[in-house]
């Protein structure tokens, strides 16, 4: 039985909701739960904007929930700035189009000035085009490695960044003035917009370029195999990689082209197995040396090589980013180009071992919030101080890496292109990626890092996993038989940082446990980190803690 309050709701869609012709029969077949979970609350917009299923409803991404986050962004932003201009883009997600272009005609019909993408492009490209024309606010129309059903709606600000939490408060006290049918949503105009010239996107490119930290003449001749995973990074991955002299490249062809029904990878996630399988087959028919995957709005990359049974091998995130830090470091300071104090910055979620690698070199590590926008964050700090060079990479372990300032988010063009160099470099002398990994773990100790995801869909899953985190605050003596030495929660706000549902369980023997609400998805996130002699003693470990976890979220 519907409680009143989502009956009246849904009885007022039925009546108006009429200006996207997929919404009407949708909510006419709908059941007393789908009706029940699309009404139940509004979508939730934070730091990370929206994000959720396509569909009708409140819960729901549409068109009249983006025109209402829209006019919300549009008061607030008019409220702060005198002449407020913003920079749209959008990735291959279904109705990323539509809802690209109803976001510039709501702005622009508020007297906004917007500067669109003219055609699809990854997100950092508007975080850059963002800083570049000195824009008020960026919007990327994304729902980043979620499976084909959600779509999203990413909010920058004139700095770059993915919006603050005051700035995220702001807009939302905004957004809830507005009723959701009372926006007029115009028919797209472009006469009524200023679309962002090339020569943004090339300097966006050279910026890429100029990442590169070798100094010597390396053998480039390094066979690619690159899969966009039907997203928005063919063009500016080529064409970073072909300029920098890597131009032996094969494309998925199944997955070269913008698709957001994602036919051959519906988790179009590179963290996942299944999702790099027809990028695998494809290195196996060339023999690539290298295979490169970037999610559909290419701020992740993941990577595989080959071992040394010639089997293709694929790295996790926390093992390319300790590689990247690795390589970085040891070519700026071979090179003389190493600042004075250096900066790297991190999630808590990320390895440990980051901060070992990062200590012997010198470097000062900076522990964030889960989010790359945190990272984003510290870089923006830095420039306020005079000190962007300090920042040398940062990383977490969701597969997302920046080794420079030009933006403020995850950007997996640069990923590609300094994964690409940092190969072809220890190739060049005659080393792997996975010799350099176990060397690395010769220096620091062997790490397992492994994430689990616990799924909780609907109104009953949201309550639940309230439930579940209420009993890992009541406290927790051990992990896998592992003493639970200290804990860390950021309930509380710790070392300065923001706020937020996360709890770090510090075990004996340098191990640890993470658990968190995802900040995007209906999912409790479980990472493990075990700190062991080696891969069988710490997997022991491992498997202990999971089953235990599982028992958990029962």
């Amino acid at each position: 039985m519907l409680n009143d309050k989502i009956e009246k709701e849904y009885e007022i869609w039925c009546d108006k909701a009429i200006a996207d012709k997929d919404l009407i029969p949708e909510l006419s077949t709908m059941s007393q739960e789908q009706i029940e979970d699309a009404f139940y609350r509004d979508l939730a917009f934070g730091t990370g904007g929206l994000r959720g299923t396509i569909g009708a409803g409140t819960n729901r991404m549409n068109v009249y929930t983006v025109a209402k986050a829209t006019q919300g962004l549009a008061n607030y932003l008019k409220k702060k700035y005198e002449k407020p201009s913003v920079v749209i883009g959008h990735d291959s997600r279904i109705k990323g189009d539509l809802f690209a272009k109803i976001t510039a005609m709501v702005l622009a019909d508020n007297g906004v000035e917007v500067h669109p993408w003219n055609r699809l492009l990854p997100v950092p490209t508007v975080s850059y085009a963002t800083r570049c024309l000195h824009a008020s606010a960026g919007v990327m129309i994304t729902a980043s490695h979620n499976p084909s059903k959600y779509n999203g709606y990413k909010v920058y600000g004139d700095d770059g960044c993915q919006i603050t939490t005051e700035a995220a408060a702001e807009i939302l006290s905004e957004i809830e003035k507005v009723d959701v049918f009372d926006v007029i949503i115009p028919e797209f105009d472009d006469k009524m917009v200023s679309y962002i010239p090339d020569e943004v996107l090339d300097s966006f490119i050279e910026e890429v370029k100029k990442q590169s930290v070798v100094k010597e003449d390396i053998d480039r001749n390094v066979d690619i195999v690159y899969t966009p995973l039907n997203g928005a990074g063919l063009e500016p991955v080529t064409r970073v990689l072909k300029e920098t002299g890597f131009d032996n490249i094969t494309v998925v062809e199944e997955q070269r082209n913008p698709d957001g029904n994602f036919p051959t990878c519906p988790y179009p996630n590179p963290e996942i197995r299944e999702t790099m399988e027809l990028g695998l087959q494809y290195c196996e028919k060339v023999g690539a040396d290298l295979l490169l995957a970037t999610d559909p709005d290419c701020d992740r990359c993941g990577i595989a090589v080959k071992n040394k049974n010639g089997e293709y091998q694929l790295l996790s995130g926390n093992e390319t980013g300790l590689l990247l830090l690795d390589f970085i470091c040891s070519q700026r300071i071979k090179n003389g180009t190493m600042p004075k104090n250096p900066v790297m910055i991190k999630t808590i979620v990320t390895s440990d071992m980051g901060e070992q690698i990062a200590n012997h070199y010198g470097v000062k590590t900076i522990n964030v919030l889960t989010g790359f926008k945190f990272i984003g964050e510290q870089i923006g700090l830095l420039e306020k101080q005079g000190r962007e060079s300090d920042y040398i990479f940062g990383f977490e372990e969701s597969y997302g890496y920046l080794t420079g300032g030009y933006v403020r988010d995850k950007d997996a063009v640069d990923a590609g292109f300094m994964i690409a160099e940092m190969f072809a470099y220890y190739k060049t002398h005659g080393i792997s990626l996975l010799d350099k990994l176990d060397e690395l773990y010769k220096t620091y100790g062997y790490r397992l890092n492994t994430l689990h995801s616990y799924e909780f869909d609907g109104e009953f899953g949201f309550h639940k996993m309230q439930d579940i985190m209420k009993k890992f605050h009541a406290g927790v003596d051990e992990f896998g038989g592992k003493k639970v030495k200290k804990v860390l929660d950021y309930s509380k706000g710790l070392d300065g940082l923001p706020n937020s549902d996360v709890l770090k369980y510090l075990l004996e023997g340098n191990s640890s446990v993470v658990v968190r609400p995802s900040g995007t998805e209906p999912k409790l996130k479980v990472y493990i980190s075990i700190s062991a002699e080696s891969i069988d003693t710490a997997g022991v470990v491992e498997k202990k803690i999971t089953e235990q976890m599982n028992d958990y979220m029962k």
